[in-house]
């Protein structure tokens, strides 16, 4: 049975995170447009990662206390996020991530050809960053999105996604290789006037490491994706 997990109050979130849920194995947040999840080349610091171990330490400079990563989401993407309180929970969760649901919504451009789907593809990275679909198995690593068209509108389309693997900038490539971008993603897609990544990882559902307990945790769809498309999530 899985149990849905009401947002519990903070008085100190950390930046870029409001946390979701808390307990004595993991912390799920939602987290911000624009926040880096992990270290990147060009910021180590200024991070979710660096900013939780800071709010698990209270204050105490002495203390060794730490957050582990468990999964990533894309600096643009905003969304629901676990991270680990110690590396046995850690290794839990990635050992049982494939029994881990997780649902995003995109609007992206256009109205898809096919409604529902399954886009499947071998995913490999070039030397600017940059992530393609390939046919050789053996050169990408496989990835599947699975999707379901909820509304249109004139010009764009609001999208459920069931991701299945979670490779780097999955759903924004299967997306725009499909014919249909996400909105405000200009990596993938095409120069727009709307800022915002419109991808969001509304709710997961994972088996939690002590109670083996099915949890669902939802974040909060951002304001955007309201102004654009109307469409009760």
């Amino acid at each position: 049975m899985e149990t849905v997990i009401k947002k519990i109050p903070q008085k100190h979130q950390p930046k870029g995170f409001e946390i979701l849920h808390e307990d004595l194995d993991l912390i799920v947040g939602n987290k911000a447009a624009g926040a880096l999840t992990v270290a990147a080349l060009w910021n180590k610091d200024s991070t979710i990662q660096t900013a939780l171990d800071q709010y698990v330490r209270k204050g105490n400079a002495k203390s060794q206390k730490s957050v582990y990563v468990v999964h990533r989401l894309d600096q643009a993407t905003t969304g629901v996020l676990i991270f680990a309180k110690t590396e046995a929970v850690q290794q839990f969760l990635k050992n049982d991530w494939k029994s881990t649901v997780k649902t995003y919504y995109a609007i992206v451009h256009g109205k898809m050809k096919q409604k529902s789907g399954l886009i499947e593809s071998f995913l490999t990275e070039d030397e600017d960053y940059v992530v393609k679909s390939t046919t050789d198995s053996e050169k990408g690593k496989l990835a599947q999105t699975e999707y379901t068209v909820v509304k249109e509108s004139m010009h764009f389309s609001v999208v459920k996604i069931n991701l299945l693997t979670g490779k780097k900038n999955q759903i924004r490539v299967h997306m725009a290789e499909a014919g249909n971008p996400i909105v405000g993603d200009e990596k993938y897609g095409k120069t727009t006037k709307h800022k915002e990544l419109f991808l969001h990882a509304f709710a997961i559902v994972f088996t939690h490491p002590h109670t083996k307990e099915r949890l669902r945790v939802q974040a909060p769809i951002p304001g955007h994706f309201a102004k654009l498309v109307d469409y009760k999530y």
